[in-house]
């Protein structure tokens, strides 16, 4: 049974199937039903992430760019619903939105957090298995960090089933400054991204993609010449 996110709009109907397999075809009245079927998901997922001063409509703009490509390479045959599959399409256009407006503004390319993609949308009984082995994997990457980025990334973004804490709280913990956790979070998150380090949990979230790698090691780069400007040049 196909796992479908079906949307009754009274008798006689088009199905939510045929819909794409319309869009897919070349079809621009059912790529526009879709679009606007499923324009509520677009902001669900903008107001959910960091814009960095991106205003929301040019998140939004972004958005709906992701949701386009998401239309167009929903497999619906594969049991799994559209907002799932999405999610994850609409997110990434976002953030390459703000990357593209903090370059804009010369600033340096932000350091993002730490994303479960599908345990931000609702509970999907056909992906529970992939849930699973998302969460084994992603324990077993963080459990290669030394103890103390470890328990930073653990308690920031409440792996073990507590509630997130604040750098201020993880801090007070540790014995050190906001500032410090601030660092250590991101030098963690910066080992976390890197394609060597995170090949298995890369390959459930489907996040192979050569702009993906480039992004991970801007990231890297960005964080370097900040290392480099706090502690002096070589």
């Amino acid at each position: 049974m196909l796992v479908m996110d079906e949307q009754e709009s009274g008798p006689g109907s088009v199905p939510e199937a045929t819909l794409f397999e319309q869009a897919q075809a070349g079809c621009q009245d059912s790529l526009n039903t879709l679009m606007a079927r499923h324009e509520g998901l677009v902001h669900f997922v903008v107001q959910r992430q960091r814009l960095y001063g991106l205003p929301y409509e040019e998140a939004v703009q972004a958005g709906r760019c992701g949701l386009w490509h998401a239309i167009l390479g929903y497999d619906h045959q594969r049991g799994f619903k559209f907002a799932t599959y999405a999610y994850v399409a609409i997110m990434k256009y976002v953030w390459a939105a703000v990357q593209s407006y903090l370059r804009r503004l010369r600033r340096e390319v932000p350091l993002g957090v730490l994303v479960l993609y599908y345990g931000q949308v609702a509970p999907d009984p056909g992906r529970r298995m992939d849930e699973q082995d998302i969460a084994h994997s992603l324990d077993h990457l963080v459990a290669r960090l030394p103890q103390r980025l470890r328990r930073i990334v653990e308690a920031r973004y409440g792996l073990r089933g507590e509630l997130p804490q604040t750098l201020q709280e993880i801090g007070a913990q540790l014995g050190l400054t906001q500032e410090r956790v601030r660092q250590l979070q991101v030098e963690a998150l910066v080992w976390l991204r890197q394609p060597a380090h995170s090949q298995e949990l890369r390959s459930l979230l489907s996040r192979h993609t050569q702009g993906q790698y480039e992004l991970a090691d801007e990231l890297a780069q960005a964080w370097l010449r900040g290392r480099g400007g706090r502690h002096g040049r070589c």
